[in-house]
C-alpha cells in the first residue's frame, strides 16, 4: 500500500473519530471501513488481526452502548464535543489507551470551567452531560481510538 493510500486511510479514520462526536454521522462505521480497506489492500497477517480485533471491539462497544441510558438529543454541544475530543486525543497520547476517558472528562471540565467560572458549577455541568448520554459518546470514542491506535501500531511495528 502506497503512502497516499495510507494517508487517505488515516484521513478517513480521523473523519470517523470526529464523526463519533457529531450526532448523526457514522463515526464508528467510517473507522471500521477504513480498517477494512487497509486490511484488504495490505493483506498481511497483522492487518487481518487488526481488522478482526477492530470488528470485535466495535461490536462490544455497541453492546455496551445499548446497556447505557439512551441519549437525549445532543448530550454535548459542538463546543463541548470538541473539547472532549481534544482531551481524549491528548489523554490517549499521554497515557496510551487508558488516558482517553480521563482526558475526555478533563476536556469537558475545562470547557465548562471556562464557560461557568466556578469549580462546583463546572463539575455539576459535566455530571449532567454524562447523565444525558455523554457516556455513550465516550464509549464509542474510546473504542474508535483503540482501533486507530491498533492501526498505527500495526503500521509502525507490523
Amino acid at each position: 500500500m502506497g503512502a497516499w493510500e495510507l494517508l487517505l486511510v488515516g484521513v478517513v479514520m480521523m473523519l470517523g473519530l470526529g464523526g463519533v462526536l457529531v450526532p448523526g454521522l457514522p463515526g464508528t462505521w467510517l473507522v471500521w471501513a477504513a480498517t477494512l480497506w487497509w486490511a484488504l489492500q495490505d493483506r498481511s497477517p497483522s492487518a487481518w488481526w487488526v481488522l478482526v480485533g477492530a470488528s470485535v471491539l466495535l461490536l462490544v462497544a455497541q453492546a455496551v452502548r445499548w446497556q447505557l441510558p439512551a441519549r437525549s438529543g445532543n448530550p454535548m454541544g459542538a463546543r463541548l464535543a470538541q473539547w472532549a475530543g481534544w482531551g481524549a486525543l491528548v489523554g490517549f497520547v499521554v497515557v496510551p489507551v487508558a488516558g482517553a476517558i480521563p482526558g475526555a472528562l478533563v476536556g469537558l471540565y475545562v470547557a465548562e470551567r471556562v464557560r461557568l467560572g466556578r469549580w462546583d458549577d463546572a463539575a455539576a455541568s459535566v455530571r449532567d452531560v454524562l447523565r444525558r448520554g455523554g457516556w455513550n459518546v465516550l464509549v464509542e470514542l474510546f473504542a474508535c481510538l483503540l482501533v486507530a491506535g491498533a492501526w498505527v501500531g500495526a503500521l509502525v511495528w507490523g
